[in-house]
């Protein structure tokens, strides 16, 4: 299963087109806190969250990692109409990140 992968040219077209609510994992593929962040966050989709969720591997978003001054992965960024609105480092629990991901309704 999973959440479905983007890439950064991706992510900057979602955020150029400035519609729709999204939350973006940012990770790498041998980070076990981020392999639990996306279980996590697959649950709280489950639990009809109306927000698209992906992730993204950080190692081929320089860009985005630059501007956006992310400091470590797992890191979730909250998008809304094409704006950063959030972005949060601490993944609680299933709960918090789902209260996180109602905050884009």
């Amino acid at each position: 299963m999973g959440l479905p992968e983007i890439g950064e040219a991706e992510l900057i077209a979602m955020m150029r087109a400035g519609t729709g609510k999204a939350a973006v994992l940012f990770h790498t593929p041998f980070c076990g806190t981020c392999k639990l962040a996306e279980r996590m966050l697959e649950i709280a989709k489950a639990a009809s969250v109306s927000a698209d969720l992906y992730k993204l591997n950080i190692n081929f978003a320089p860009a985005v990692t630059a501007e956006w001054k992310i400091s470590s992965v797992p890191s979730l960024a909250l998008l809304k109409d094409g704006k950063l609105l959030r972005l949060e480092y601490t993944m609680q629990s299933v709960d918090y990140l789902y209260a996180l991901l109602k905050t884009l309704d």
